[in-house]
């Protein structure tokens, strides 16, 4: 590799960072297990407990608007969507779906702070529940993980 290629690194220090975190509440068991996650993993890397703000949501569809807000308050350093929307027999799921991914992906692309999305989009409960730190990993401690890496490369970048 080219020696005089610049290579920005990993940062993961938390240290008097701001995160919102917005949750849905519909499929309560698996989105507090990823709340939780995040939040533990905040703390981990050095977010004070006090410097984390959630807001519950009724569900997934009404993360983005909730998730502008915080953006547009210009109190936090990042924001982290979670969610769990898991497969019916109706195309509710895909309504859904679509509409809290380009709703997030539009927030995060503006990007004045990171917008991380932690949705999880599964067929089955059991899928769910093994992403959200009930049977295994957590996507919530990963997104957790992801806003502060994107935090500290946000201000590198500024």
């Amino acid at each position: 590799m080219n020696a005089n290629v610049n290579f920005y690194k990993t940062n993961l220090n938390g240290k008097g960072l701001k995160v919102a975190i917005a949750v849905a509440e519909f499929n309560t068991t698996v989105t507090e297990s990823l709340l939780s996650g995040a939040v533990s993993k905040l703390e981990a890397l050095g977010v004070l407990a006090q410097d984390i703000s959630v807001a519950r949501v009724p569900g997934a569809f009404e993360l983005p608007g909730v998730a502008k807000r915080f953006v547009d308050s210009q109190k936090f350093d990042a924001v982290i969507v979670l969610g769990a929307v898991i497969r019916g027999e109706t195309p509710h799921f895909d309504c859904v779906v679509n509409a809290v991914t380009s709703g997030t992906a539009a927030l995060a692309a503006n990007g004045k702070i990171p917008v991380i999305f932690g949705v999880l989009t599964t067929d089955n409960v059991d899928q769910a529940m093994a992403r959200s730190g009930l049977k295994g990993g957590n996507k919530g401690a990963d997104c957790a993980e992801t806003a502060v890496e994107m935090v500290n490369l946000y201000k590198e970048l500024a």
